[in-house]
């Protein structure tokens, strides 16, 4: 075994270039097997993650205008939620295990001390910070149920809008003026991804009570609601069951969509997973042509051994050496080659991905790791075009006529 390997390698010194040049396209096809697998699941991670950043198999509900004519009204009509909107669904939809209403308003004038800012301001229920990942720094807290009973003046706020107004001090339990009113800051966000949004981003708003929202703003309309299923399998079926109690209590057409627009964070989920895990695989069969090329070169260099060494084939034959045996004498020179390749490539895949995670574009692809998923993968693909770089010359050694080789 230790003298065929031997061997194998005082074959390849002679054809240095040939060699070099084959063990490259091993070495590159490896590496980007690896590369382009591990960049495309990086990606996808990355993407789910700041996309739940606004909150996991969640449905964000808004009121819009009917396209059908029903029960006696025209199509074109303007529907709007009312405050009780959020609590009838509760009521209604059994479903559901999470609701609440987001009321919102925009550019509101936010002074601290000597700074002044606009911001948008959201009130909402409690339920709100479990369904969009509204999580709190330590030492705060969100917005609780006692501060809905007794309408306080209190806000938690992105960790942006602490930054612009409070510099490097904690904010925690210091009074901000939002719009000419006091509150009193319980909360601050912690620092989180976020690439979805329907109404800004969670890092630059500030939220409160919708008690308290109410007795200051009086509005009569909510922006939009959030809701949430006990089970996620089932967030289909509670969305039809919205739309349903919607549709009797503002009578327009249970199959209007346009009514009642429903954006179901699940559904995207899946659209992504889907998209990425068609990505990958194209950046697997990118990587895999390249290897393709240096399998084509190790058929090659294998070729060109069995050539010169017909003669030595023939002797052995001649003395009965069967030619299973000399097929797979073939075959493991052939896999010897490969390894090689596939062990330098595997290393410089590795050095790669520890670079690239050095450099600042974590935020773009999130962090590579070299998942064993990928390493499996990518020894399967080398060892099939190995094998089937191997077995023409190997079934050629193995088939030669004794006599004519000798004589050859």
């Amino acid at each position: 075994m230790f003298k065929n390997i031997r061997m194998i390698f005082r074959e390849l010194s002679k054809r240095k270039l040939r060699t070099m040049l084959t063990l490259f396209g091993i070495i590159w096809g490896t590496s980007s097997v690896i590369l382009l697998l591990t960049f495309g699941i990086a990606v996808k991670a990355n993407t789910s993650k700041t996309m739940h950043g606004m909150g996991e198999a969640i449905c964000v509900i808004w009121s819009g205008k009917t396209s059908i004519s029903y029960g006696g009204f025209p199509k074109g009509r303007q529907l709007s939620f009312y405050n009780d909107d959020a609590q009838y669904l509760k009521d209604q939809v059994t479903l559901i295990d999470n609701i609440s209403p987001q009321y919102s308003r925009s550019d509101i004038p936010v002074n601290v001390n000597d700074k002044k800012q606009n911001f948008t301001i959201n009130a909402v229920w409690p339920e709100f910070k479990d369904m969009r990942n509204m999580v709190p720094r330590e030492g705060s807290r969100f917005i609780s149920d006692l501060d809905m009973q007794k309408r306080r003046r209190v806000v938690f706020i992105g960790n942006e809008v602490e930054k612009t107004m409070f510099g490097e001090e904690n904010s925690v339990g210091k009074m901000m003026l939002i719009d000419g009113i006091p509150y009193r800051v319980i909360g601050v966000i912690i620092k989180k991804e976020q690439d979805g949004s329907y109404n800004g981003q969670d890092k630059n708003a500030i939220f409160m009570p919708t008690t308290t929202y109410l007795g200051i703003y009086s509005d009569r309309y909510i922006n939009n609601m959030i809701a949430r299923a006990k089970d996620v399998s089932q967030t289909s079926q509670m969305k039809q069951a919205i739309v349903a109690a919607m549709a009797k209590k503002y009578r327009f057409s249970p199959e209007d969509i346009q009514a009642l627009p429903i954006w179901d964070t699940t559904e995207y989920d899946q659209f992504l997973g889907t998209f990425f895990n068609g990505f990958t695989i194209f950046l697997g069969i990118v990587g895999v042509m390249t290897l393709i090329v240096g399998g084509i070169g190790i058929a090659n260099i294998m070729y060109v051994i069995v050539e010169e060494r017909t003669s030595e084939i023939g002797v052995k034959r001649a003395i009965g050496a069967k030619k299973r045996t000399i097929l797979i004498q073939y075959l493991i020179e052939t896999f010897v080659i490969s390894m090689v390749g596939t062990i330098s490539g595997f290393l410089f895949a590795v050095l790669l991905i520890f670079g690239i995670n050095k450099a600042p574009i974590q935020d773009f692809v999130g962090v590579l790791i070299l998942k064993p998923i990928v390493a499996i993968i990518t020894i399967i693909i080398i060892s099939a075009i190995t094998f089937i770089a191997g077995w023409g010359p190997a079934k050629r050694a193995s088939n030669l006529d004794p006599v004519v080789a000798i004589n050859s």
